[in-house]
This record gives C-alpha cells, structure tokens and sequence, in this order.
C-alpha cells in the first residue's frame, strides 16, 4: 500500500491525555493555527475563530465550570467524568485552542471539525501531543457560558465547537489499538 509522510502522522497521531508542564513555543503554536486555518470549508467561507488560552487560572475556572455544567446531563458516563475532582477536562496541557465558528455558517460544524483535525495533525508532525476535547463546551451552558465567550474573546454570532489540547508528550503513545473491520462497501 502507499505510504508517504503525511499517511505516517495520520496512523501515528493518538490523543494525548498526559502533558509535561513546559509551554509549547510560540513558533509550534503558530504551526498548528496555520494548519487549522488551512482547513477546507463549505463555500471556502473560513467562518472559524480560534481562541488561544495560556492562562492556568483561566484553564482551571473553564475545567470547574465545564465538570458542573457536565454533572447536569443526563448521561451517567460523562456524569461520573464531571464528579471526579482530580479529573482534568484539559489532561494538564498547557496550551488550549478553542474552535468557535459563525452560528449561520453552511456547514459550519464540519468546517470546524476539519480545522480541528488539521491542528491535530499539525501538532503529532511537528512533535507535540494533542487531544480533541468537546467537555469545555459544557462551561457555555451555563450561567456563566456567555461571560467565557466574552472574556474569551468569541466573536458575537459565533458558537465554540471543540478545543485542541496542546503540549509536549509526558509518554509516546507506542501501538494505535485495531481498526474496525468491514467498514467499507464498494461499488463498481
């Protein structure tokens, strides 16, 4: 079969769930951003907004109101996540990248889901750990939800969809556990 370097990260790449405290460069941020920005969208609109967050008090006021938010649905799973207070929505990354798109956009939560894994991508080539984290967008529905997207910098109009978590790797992930079997038909 066809290998190439791009092929190679994509098998590679796993979700990281463990950060060394080290913040990432500037330099490697702004890889990963550029390669969210060059995410394909519907109509090439690009109605996305990244939100970069450093701040550790911020990320631990956002993992706070994420678990409440997320003690409140009815799904027992994410309930028991949500209750465990030594549990980190973020896994103690250092860096955080908030994808937020325009409400109206076509397509908008595809366009956000491919900026989301182009940065995850990005992020396994160049080095870095990363994981796709929805649970913050639990901290927007509640009362304090509009007060975040606001101190967060979310333009009016925009919903946040997603966040990349961002950091250098405590350990390297060694074995992708199997793929699923027949899941493809072909039709010739």
């Amino acid at each position: 079969m066809a290998t190439n370097e791009v092929l190679t990260t994509i098998k590679k790449r796993r979700s990281i769930r463990g950060f060394k405290e080290d913040q990432i460069t500037d330099e490697e941020l702004q890889t990963v951003l550029e390669a969210g920005i060059y995410a394909p969208s519907a109509g090439n609109q690009q109605l996305w907004h990244f939100t970069v967050i450093q701040d550790k008090q911020l990320l631990d006021q956002l993992n706070v109101s994420a678990k409440a938010g997320a003690a409140q649905i009815d799904n027992e799973h994410i309930q028991q996540i949500a209750k465990n207070e030594k549990f980190n929505i973020f896994y103690g990354a250092p860096t955080v990248v908030l994808v937020s798109g325009k409400e109206d956009g076509m397509v908008i939560e595809a366009d956000c889901a491919a900026a989301t894994q182009n940065m995850l991508l990005a992020a396994e080539s160049i080095g870095l750990g990363a994981c796709w984290v929805n649970l913050i967008l639990f901290a927007f529905s509640g009362e304090q939800g509009e007060q975040y997207k606001q101190k967060l910098g979310v333009p009016a109009g925009y919903k946040s969809f997603s966040s990349v978590v961002l950091g250098y790797k405590k350990i390297e992930p060694v074995n992708a556990p199997p793929r699923k079997e027949n899941v493809i038909n072909y039709i010739k």
